[in-house]
Order: structure tokens, then sequence, then C-alpha cells
């Protein structure tokens, strides 16, 4: 796993797309805050939204671009 160096990070949130997910899990495994799951239905759920450092390794993981970073101003 690539080690990220969160301090140079902005806040950021993610804009999940639903209907793309198909639940491959490369996003939960690759978040280094640990912040993203599976849910019941094994749709991408954010469990702490405000500890997302907008490191973008989710969103250029995910084959199917059902995530978005947002970096917050």
């Amino acid at each position: 796993m690539a080690k990220v160096d969160i301090d140079k990070y902005p806040k950021a949130s993610l804009d999940i797309n639903i209907r793309w997910c198909k639940g491959c899990n490369l996003c939960v495994t690759i978040c280094p805050k640990g912040i993203l799951s599976l849910d019941e239905l094994g749709k991408i759920t954010v469990d702490k939204p405000e500890e997302c450092i907008g490191c973008g390794l989710c969103e250029g993981t995910c084959p199917d671009f059902a995530i978005k970073v947002v970096k917050d101003a």
C-alpha cells in the first residue's frame, strides 16, 4: 500500500454515485484514513466523512468512477 502524507492534503468530501458502485472494495482497502466501508447491500458508504483528507486514492482506484473527491475551499 502506498504511504500517504496526510498533513499535505486539504479537507474534502466525497461525492458517491451508489448506482455505479459494484462493491469491489478497492476504495475501502486503499483509504489511508479507513473512513470507507461497504453497507449491507455491498455498496460504498462513508463512515467518518469529517476525517476525509481528500488524497484522491479512492477516486483514482475506483474502476466504475463511483467516487469523486470534492476539495473543500
